[in-house]
């Protein structure tokens, strides 16, 4: 438990930079719920759901109310619906049911989020799995609050091009099917590469198979936290800085420690992972870019910026293993451009481009997120991208992950306006030299020689 020392420091991070627990999130098998026949799924994870999820909401206010943490959200991963819905749906359409099904008990037990509307297809895709990917446009634009993933690659299997491929198509349909709204839809959607089962942010999150029947996980923030104990180091070496950081991260953990605790109680439901993730937004001072800057960078995008991440990924890890007995998810620092307003700032002066976030893929939590892209980017573009990026998670043996977000009707320079957490995000250019003939080849990129362990 928290000390009386501890407790004061909370409070001042609490009230004076920004510290939040973003997310509590009940994470749900939906095993037992498969079924012959589509209705009889859909009312078996109805059932499931609101029965387990019930006191969900309840329990995190009352934990903000006795201990005045703010809980930003309250969400609920699933087990990958392709392998729920494979014995019942016939269709995309049959999975597209599910998607509602899904989006009603969520909004019944009134949580933010909801993930796992997701296909594992690291090899190859089965008949289930490759309908549940063409089902997302239609799931994605006649659900609100449903959430999508697609693992398409692995350092132990390699890429599934043909998933890469198909997901370039989709994502452009996707963001048609939402054009109306800056493509948001898209904003619900990501393609991994090494998914982790047991990550509680979003858009990405989902119950691994590998996890119980049901767990509570829980997601911290604290940038801001991190940027104003910076405030002390100008003018200091590396060492000082780390150590800052380190200690600092261990502060934020702790926090997020007692908060699982205390929800792993009042639930009743075992405590699986804290992801002590830096995780920005675009209010001011609530900024990964910011700490870089502070770091030393006269704007994040700069030289330097991707040894400054690397270095602050790393001293987060540091600090926050140490807090907690199970970190796990994705932990380090998040580089969503739309959530963060110095990576706002730096992509509007062009400091801050496409290339230069995929090279700070290779250090950072996850991937290229939350990233707006001219509406008139083609399939063959975003399934480049996609690929680029699986590439670095499957060789760097890491999680890497695409969320970027065409917007029908704008181009550079324009502005996508996504609200609340997700931001705005001005559109940055991408590189349209043709990768039609590569993505297309079909089959899948074999796993490097250093996948082999066994």
């Amino acid at each position: 438990m928290l000390n009386i020392m501890e407790v004061d420091e909370t409070n001042k991070m609490i009230e004076q930079e920004k510290l939040d627990v973003r997310t509590i999130t009940m994470g749900i098998s939906l095993l037992d719920c498969t079924a012959g026949d589509v209705d009889e799924v859909c009312e078996r994870i109805y059932r499931k759901i609101a029965t387990k999820a019930h006191d969900l909401v309840s329990t995190g206010q009352a934990i903000e109310r006795d201990y005045g943490i703010p809980i930003v959200n309250k969400r609920i991963t699933v087990t990958p619906i392709s392998l729920v819905g494979a014995g019942a749906c016939q269709s995309p359409e049959d999975f597209v049911r599910i998607a509602h099904a899904l989006d009603r008990a969520a909004k019944e037990v009134g949580v933010d989020l909801i993930g796992g509307y997701s296909a594992l297809v690291s090899k190859s895709m089965t008949p289930a799995e490759r309908m549940l990917i063409e089902s997302l446009p239609q799931a994605l634009s006649e659900t609100d609050i449903v959430c999508s993933s697609v693992n398409v690659g692995s350092t132990k299997t390699g890429i599934d091009m043909d998933a890469v491929e198909l997901l370039g198509r989709m994502v452009k349909d996707i963001a048609y099917s939402t054009r109306d709204n800056d493509g948001f839809g898209c904003v619900k959607f990501v393609a991994f590469c090494n998914a982790t089962d047991d990550n509680p942010f979003m858009a990405g999150g989902f119950h691994g198979v590998t996890e119980g029947d049901v767990v509570v996980n829980v997601g911290v923030s604290g940038p801001g936290v991190v940027s104003r104990a910076l405030d002390a180091t100008r003018g200091s070496d590396f060492e000082t800085l780390c150590e800052t950081i380190k200690r600092t991260a261990f502060k934020i953990t702790r926090v997020g420690q007692l908060v699982a605790q205390e929800a792993s109680r009042r639930l009743g439901v075992p405590f699986g992972i804290i992801d002590l993730s830096l995780a920005p937004t675009a209010a001011v001072g609530d900024s990964v870019g910011e700490v870089l800057e502070k770091i030393g960078l006269a704007q994040v995008g700069g030289p330097g910026t991707t040894a400054a991440l690397a270095m602050l990924n790393d001293q987060v890890k540091k600090g926050g293993i140490m807090a907690s007995s199970y970190v796990g998810g994705l932990s380090g620092a998040f580089i969503p451009v739309s959530e963060d307003k110095a990576m706002i700032d730096a992509a509007s002066t062009g400091n801050l481009t496409i290339e230069k976030l995929e090279a700070m893929t290779c250090v950072c939590s996850v991937g290229l997120d939350m990233i707006a892209i001219p509406g008139d980017t083609t399939a063959a573009t975003i399934s480049g991208i996609i690929a680029d990026e699986a590439a670095i998670g499957m060789v760097n043996q890491k999680t890497t992950a695409v969320r970027v977000i065409p917007v029908y009707g704008k181009g550079v320079g324009e502005v996508a306006n996504f609200g609340g957490l997700m931001g705005y995000a001005p559109i940055i250019p991408v590189n349209q030299t043709s990768c039609e003939e590569f993505v297309s080849r079909g089959g899948r990129i074999p796993a490097p020689i250093h996948s082999f362990k066994n």
